[in-house]
């Protein structure tokens, strides 16, 4: 018994003593990122690294502020000006287009490790509203600095490439989602298309399989002005997936009970989330829905 306390206390002083050269060797770029679950998915890291570069003569800087808003404020506005990127490093936004009469299309839910607009890459207006739907912390990097990282390493292009491509394709799957697919499919896909993005982060948690548990914090009306639908239309599909048994919703949390298809052919499209033209033509169950959009 007594040896065991004794390597149980070596391991804990080992533990420490690593933890504390880590924070002496580290940026504090590095350690302030580390805990990030989208570090590995972001420029954070990329940009980190470029900007520590310990032993390189030629290591470029990258100036980085970290800001927090709360929920319902706005991270930046369409006309704004501004001379960094944003990252979003904890908490869910929304990107947003104001219409004349009011009311708005939410173009895409920004999670950790998403750049707030990837037009501010190159130009100081985003073109979209951001708000925030969480607390929201973020870190923001200059851009022109950011700009010569992005020509002098290429593993960091390799990020910004991947972050184009993701934002393009949720903007594609958009302009189909409002002009073919019905309330169910919308919905189903929205829901799927969060999973798999949370999944990627680490940010999901499997209950009894299959189901799949996640944060979701958004109500209604975010539904709604995702999918083009009115939150009156976004609860009756709501209600009917819950009786369908394919949902479950309770205290900012979603748990997806059915995420697979029962065909093979069905799971294939869902996964790629480009259902055929005969899937598309009539208006399909709400259990058909979510199979074709996971």
């Amino acid at each position: 018994m007594t040896l065991v306390v004794e390597r149980k206390v070596d391991s804990a002083l080992t533990a420490r003593a690593i933890k504390q050269v880590v924070h002496e060797l580290m940026p504090p770029a590095e350690l302030s990122c580390a805990a990030c679950q989208a570090y590995d998915l972001n420029l954070c890291r990329a940009a980190a690294s470029a900007q520590w570069s310990a032993g390189r003569s030629d290591a470029l800087q990258v100036q980085q502020t970290a800001r927090s808003v709360p929920a319902r404020r706005i991270i930046c506005r369409e006309q704004d000006l501004h001379d960094s990127v944003p990252i979003i490093c904890n908490g869910w936004a929304a990107s947003i287009v104001m219409l004349s009469d009011g009311s708005r299309q939410i173009l895409s839910f920004l999670l950790p490790g998403d750049l707030v607009s990837t037009a501010l890459l190159f130009e100081p207006r985003p073109h979209c509203l951001v708000e925030a739907v969480t607390d929201v912390n973020y870190r923001t990097f200059k851009r022109s600095e950011l700009k010569a990282i992005l020509l002098k390493y290429p593993d960091l292009f390799d990020r910004l490439s991947k972050a184009w491509i993701e934002e393009k394709d949720r903007s594609d799957q958009l302009i189909v989602d409002l002009g073919r697919r019905t309330a169910d499919e919308r919905i189903a896909r929205l829901m799927l298309n969060l999973a798999e993005r949370l999944g990627r982060r680490g940010m999901v948690r499997t209950a009894a399989a299959p189901a799949i548990e996640m944060d979701f914090p958004l109500r209604q009306h975010h539904i709604a002005d995702a999918t083009g639908l009115t939150p009156v239309h976004v609860s009756k599909v709501l209600s009917e997936f819950r009786r369908s048994g394919l949902i479950r919703i309770s205290d900012r949390s979603l748990t997806i009970l059915d995420p697979t298809a029962r065909h093979s052919a069905a799971i294939s499209q869902a996964r790629r989330f480009k259902p055929s033209r005969s899937q598309t033509a009539t208006r399909p169950s709400a259990r058909a829905s979510i199979s074709r959009s996971s």
